[in-house]
């Protein structure tokens, strides 16, 4: 009996082992037979015979021609006029029409997020072709949507301390005796006005967070460039004795380091998203699909290129650079395009795998967006001190705002 009792424990943990190992074989095969089955290329659902009944390949050709023809154009046109119209007075990067404008764009790349990519990026996900365990019991879109806005912000914060560790040692030290650009701690130090307050977006520590960096490199840039008096008629006195009391241009230079992440991180995020709707339009043989997203995602381009060469134009990049990043954002669409016209004959858009594919992606790309457009900017240019001393300006950027992002979230009923 003894004996028995002894070797009851070591048979019950064998016992337990094998159950384990039985639900874990169980598991990982299940989970393989899931991955398997989302990885499908055979066409499911229904929707195939819906876009029958529009099918027309010729019409489609052409005008799949057609659009890369003007999306191009309309965004060559949006991405231009920034970089070209700087020198002009009245669409400078900074003027009040340049920052309500910019307001605008920034509202339909908002929209654009939220309203499109989204709920795309979920419908795609939770289509019945895909196996409901797992993508039905989780929201992955929104998942997927949070982790890519949140390495958005690593990459923001990191990318602008490598330029700026990388500005402060092509300025030498000396001269600088107000502005610490870069402390030991990576973080960047708030100047004091000379009565002894805090500039607008500094922490109580003494160093600013993400978003206070951009508003106080708008505000830098605004105030260098022109001296406004702002406000109570104080700041032309902070800003004059600020202004000269750099060894370089400090203001100047913060700003454009932020702009010069931003315009990256931003083309980023829109050439990700441009390449799977691009990709969408091309492999779609129904005009009665393709129509509407012609006019959509002109208007859509216009406004995102805009956005973009504003960003460019402030980073103050080379003539070729700029060409470049300009030419990168308006070609990358209608390549797409072209690049589903030349798959359409054996890609198959409505295959698991597919759907796989673009709700990922449109839930990175809308993560993204979102994050830019709130925090670099929005949040940069309506929480700067030039907003806040020019109520005109406020209330015609406000509008702008609410306008581009209730026209681009209206398109979602075309497209």
């Amino acid at each position: 009996m003894s004996f028995i009792e002894e070797l009851a424990p070591g048979l019950w943990l064998g016992e337990l082992s094998g159950i384990i190992t039985r639900h874990t074989r169980s598991f990982s095969d299940s989970l393989v037979q899931k991955v398997s089955e989302s990885m499908s290329t055979a066409t499911c659902g229904g929707t195939g015979n819906e876009i029958d009944t529009c099918r027309d390949e010729k019409a489609a050709l052409f005008l799949k021609l057609l659009a890369i023809a003007v999306i191009l154009l309309f965004g060559v046109c949006g991405v231009a006029m920034p970089l070209i119209g700087k020198k002009r007075r009245i669409l400078r990067t900074d003027s009040n029409l340049f920052f309500a404008a910019k307001a605008f764009a920034a509202g339909v790349i908002l929209a654009t997020g939220f309203v499109h990519m989204l709920p795309d990026a979920t419908e795609a996900l939770t289509d019945e072709c895909l196996p409901t365990n797992p993508w039905s019991k989780f929201p992955f879109s929104g998942f997927f949507a949070m982790f890519s806005a949140l390495i958005t912000l690593v990459v923001d914060f990191v990318a602008t301390q490598y330029y700026e560790r990388k500005q402060e040692k092509q300025i030498p030290a000396t001269g600088v005796d107000s502005v610490n650009l870069v402390s030991g701690s990576g973080v960047v130090a708030a100047e004091i006005n000379e009565n002894g307050g805090k500039v607008f977006g500094e922490e109580d520590g003494g160093g600013m967070h993400i978003v206070g960096m951009h508003a106080h490199a708008a505000h830098h840039s605004h105030n260098h460039s022109h001296g406004q008096e702002a406000c109570d008629g104080k700041i032309k006195d902070y800003t004059n004795s600020h202004s000269h009391s750099h060894g370089f241009d400090g203001g100047n230079v913060e700003s454009s380091i932020r702009h010069v992440v931003v315009s990256q991180v931003l083309e980023l995020g829109i050439v990700s998203h441009s390449i799977i709707i691009g990709l969408s339009l091309g492999v779609s043989q129904s005009p009665c699909t393709i129509k509407p997203l012609i006019g959509a995602l002109a208007f859509h381009q216009f406004f995102e290129g805009f956005a973009l060469g504003g960003c460019i134009s402030q980073a103050q990049f080379s003539t070729f650079h700029s060409t470049m990043m300009a030419c990168f954002f308006a070609i990358t669409t209608p390549v797409g395009i072209a690049a589903g016209t030349g798959l359409a004959s054996f890609y198959n858009p409505n295959s698991p795998r597919a759907l796989v594919v673009e709700g990922i992606f449109d839930s990175v790309s809308a993560g993204i967006l979102i994050y830019m457009s709130l925090v670099d900017l929005i949040a940069a240019d309506f929480l700067s001190k030039r907003m806040s001393c020019n109520v005109r300006l406020q209330v015609a950027s406000y509008f702008a705002l609410f306008l581009g992002a209730g026209l681009m979230s209206c398109l979602a009923l075309w497209a």
